[in-house]
């Protein structure tokens, strides 16, 4: 039997979405596998995480170590390699924990490594067919994945159905006295909160949010009429704010901020994990960009090919005629 286990990322006592998403990966992988939830840190956090995650996986292993009350990835692969099987598929997060993570782990468990799938398309014999992307997303490339030794894979958040959580019958199985030695060159300092701007976007329930497509600075301000008659705040992707054209607090993505709207609008952004990879909370998206191949349009509920320069316009006064 194929056994895989999954890392699960949490924050202030809530485990990221991803945990919901790991057990549809894993059924893609292999239906009949086992599948193990992985959880590290130290205290309250940690146990209520793990006693969380019942609900969801069968077994919850637990590490518990002040060395590991903040996420560094060079503590949490010491304790990984005692613990996880060396024949295992092991899946995280494709985030920059996961990228720091993974490729040091396939290395110290001697096992095959690839990184953001989107897709699995199940294992022949010792093989394991994935989906990944290319070039933000223009071109998918089929992988064949030698999982004779196991394997360590990044998975991109939000690639997968999430699961919906049932009763609590899974069992925690503590691991901290397996983990080993976990001194490490690198030590966790602080965390330096970025700064909140005018608007705080975390907070707002609809999010207009701006790319490429909006091509001038002067044409943000048919977004915020846009958003202006949907009650919502505008919000944008990196390259927005690379411009100066909005502030840092502002942008949705990894290296911005994460959000949880009701609804989130996409307009004119193509749609990069990293960009994906701050949208959380399974929102209603609706995507509107020029290029029909945009991989934005893969995850949107509705897709619209059109330039937002005429779309916005044209549902501001659709909104206000109502």
């Amino acid at each position: 039997m194929t056994q895989i286990f999954a890392y699960i990322p949490f924050k202030d006592g809530a485990a990221e979405d991803v945990a919901l998403e790991y057990p549809s990966a894993a059924k893609k992988i292999d239906a009949s596998a086992s599948l193990t939830a992985v959880v590290t840190g130290s205290g309250a956090d940690l146990d209520k995480v793990a006693n969380d995650m019942t609900a969801i996986y069968s077994q919850v292993i637990k590490i518990d170590n002040a060395e590991l009350a903040y996420p560094n990835a060079d503590v949490v692969r010491k304790a990984l390699v005692n613990i996880i099987p060396s024949d295992a598929i092991f899946l995280v997060a494709h985030n920059t924990f996961g990228m720091d993570l993974a490729p040091g782990l396939s290395v110290k468990m001697e096992s095959a490594y690839a990184a953001d799938i989107v897709d699995f398309e199940g294992i022949d014999g010792t093989t394991l067919k994935a989906v990944r992307q290319e070039l933000g997303g223009a071109v998918s490339t089929h992988v064949a994945i030698d999982i004779s030794s196991g394997a360590v894979m990044t998975v991109r958040p939000g690639s997968f159905a999430p699961v919906e959580p049932g009763s609590a019958s899974g069992s925690v199985i503590d691991k901290s006295g397996d983990a080993g030695d976990l001194s490490a060159k690198r030590k966790f300092l602080e965390i330096v909160e970025a700064e909140v701007g005018d608007v705080d976007i975390t907070k707002s329930d609809v999010l207009v949010s701006i790319g490429r497509g909006i091509e001038e600075q002067e044409n943000i301000e048919i977004a915020q009429e846009l958003a202006e008659a949907m009650n919502a705040v505008v919000s944008c992707s990196r390259p927005i704010v690379d411009a100066k054209w909005l502030e840092k607090s502002r942008q949705v993505g990894t290296s911005g901020q994460t959000v949880k709207p009701k609804v989130y609008m996409a307009m004119g952004i193509s749609g990069s994990f990293q960009h994906l990879g701050g949208v959380k909370g399974n929102p209603f998206i609706v995507a509107v960009n020029k290029n029909p191949k945009a991989p934005i349009f893969q995850v949107a509920d509705v897709g619209i090919v059109q330039d937002i320069l005429e779309f916005m316009p044209s549902l501001t006064e659709a909104i206000n005629d109502l």
